[in-house]
């Protein structure tokens, strides 16, 4: 009894898989599919081109390596020249993300490359010696100039603009000098005049104005500047701003400014590009010398087509999930929700298949032994003889012992007492009509 009952079991699976085991195919494969076209999981690790160690670049991107670190990614920071070599490292696959000074890609094929925002202005400063006469960017001829370190940004900026006053290479003296070394070197005598290209927040730009025999040179023409490069903003350096009680600078100075932007390839993740610009907004919202609160992280200087991430995020804001769940959990949801999409759309009409596929298959299981109960009952209607009646009648026996062993859900139980019923009946008339026909009864 136990072996019938397990038989009926596996019998009443094997029907449930074969009515079931198509939907759940149809459901996988959608899902196999719909995977192979989600994007990965963001990496766990990426490293950053920052600058030359201790410059702003340096320090804003220890603060990102630190913010990341909460999020359980692991930033790496790579301190370079400046920008140019940072757009090259990013355009050779070698870096994930990299700070980058506006207007020092022209030149450099880097087609793939996008900009999630810009941070902060980044001040021309040029700084000369007292003792010698300087009042504008064209009295630079034949004069010794610090320009910044070779593939710095600062360098792409001031040649530029000596360009502009007709200063070609041999009409003044290249020093390939940035920071503390050019401010060494104006101290020392060994420069006339220095580019720097810094935050205005920076120490260094503290210590060049406080340095004595060394004063800011204001741009003079600043509006024709920009003209020629829409890359530079106009900022106006106040009197006094950098130190009241000195009278630092000792009047209103007017500088040009490009704009520090981050900039990735397009092929970087968007759940991390997000975060990026969330942890900007962090960094970079609060006012400085020249910036307003919640001025940046902006959509504005940039120095490549801003990318279709941070329009999302410019346009909108953080998504729903980024603001109120951790970055793990919200991009876990995110990937998710993408993956189950299509499988939603799968299981309405699976639902409404599966029914009465499943109701016909049942059914089937008690029609087929009732077509066998009418080729058996045809005989009764038939010339024939009691030998083949009773012959007959041992066959119903045997529908009838397969449909004892026939085993269907409770609620198909009224159809298959149904059917044992009409196999008695049937099994009666047979009966009946053998005992008339044989003379005596054989059975």
């Amino acid at each position: 009894m136990a072996n019938q009952s397990s038989e009926s079991a596996g019998r009443t699976w094997r029907e449930r898989i074969v009515v079931f085991g198509p939907a759940a195919i149809v459901l996988l494969a959608a899902l196999a599919v719909t995977f192979l076209f989600v994007q990965p999981a963001p990496p766990r690790h990426i490293v950053m081109a920052t600058g030359p160690e201790q410059g702003a670049y340096d320090h804003f991107g220890r603060l990102y390596r630190d913010r990341l670190k909460r999020e359980g990614i692991t930033l790496t920071i790579q301190n370079t020249p400046g920008s140019i070599e940072n757009i090259e490292l990013l355009r050779d696959h070698k870096v994930d993300i990299a700070f980058v000074q506006s207007g020092t890609g022209d030149g450099i094929e880097a087609a793939e490359l996008r900009s999630l925002a810009s941070l902060y202005f980044e001040p021309l400063w040029v700084f000369v010696r007292s003792d010698v006469s300087v009042a504008e960017l064209a009295d630079l001829r034949k004069r010794r100039v610090a320009v910044g370190e070779a593939r710095s940004g600062t360098q792409a900026v001031a040649l530029q603009l000596l360009a502009d006053d007709g200063l070609r290479a041999g009409d003044f003296s290249l020093l390939p000098l940035g920071g503390t070394d050019a401010l060494r070197a104006l101290r020392e005598g060994t420069a006339d005049a220095a580019f720097f290209v810094l935050a205005a927040s920076t120490p260094l730009v503290g210590d060049l104005l406080s340095a004595p025999n060394i004063r800011l040179l204001g741009i003079r023409r600043a509006a024709a500047y920009r003209l020629r490069h829409r890359f530079l903003s106009i900022l106006t350096l106040p009197e006094g701003a950098a130190d009241l009680a000195l009278d630092l600078p000792h009047t209103d100075t007017t500088l040009l400014a490009a704009a520090a932007n981050l900039v990735v390839r397009d092929d970087f993740h968007p759940a991390l590009a997000e975060l990026m610009l969330r942890i900007a907004r962090e960094i970079h919202g609060e006012p400085g010398v020249f910036e307003e609160a919640g001025q940046f992280p902006s959509r504005a200087f940039l120095e490549y087509p801003i990318s279709d991430q941070a329009k999302r995020f410019f346009d909108a804001g953080p998504s729903l999930l980024q603001r109120y769940l951790p970055f793990w959990a919200a991009n876990l949801i995110d990937r998710l929700v993408i993956m189950l999409l299509p499988l939603i759309t799968l299981l309405y009409p699976i639902f409404k298949i599966v029914p009465p596929t499943y109701d016909w298959r049942m059914k089937s299981n008690i029609n087929r032994w009732y077509k066998e109960m009418q080729r058996i009952e045809q005989h009764l209607d038939a010339q024939t003889t009691a030998e083949e009646l009773y012959r007959q009648l041992d066959e119903l026996e045997r529908v009838d012992q397969r449909v004892q062993h026939l085993s269907l859900p409770t609620s198909y139980a009224n159809a298959l007492y149904d059917l044992r019923g009409h196999i008695a009946l049937l099994r009666s008339r047979l009966r009946d009509a053998a005992d008339r026909l044989s003379d005596p009864p054989s059975r």
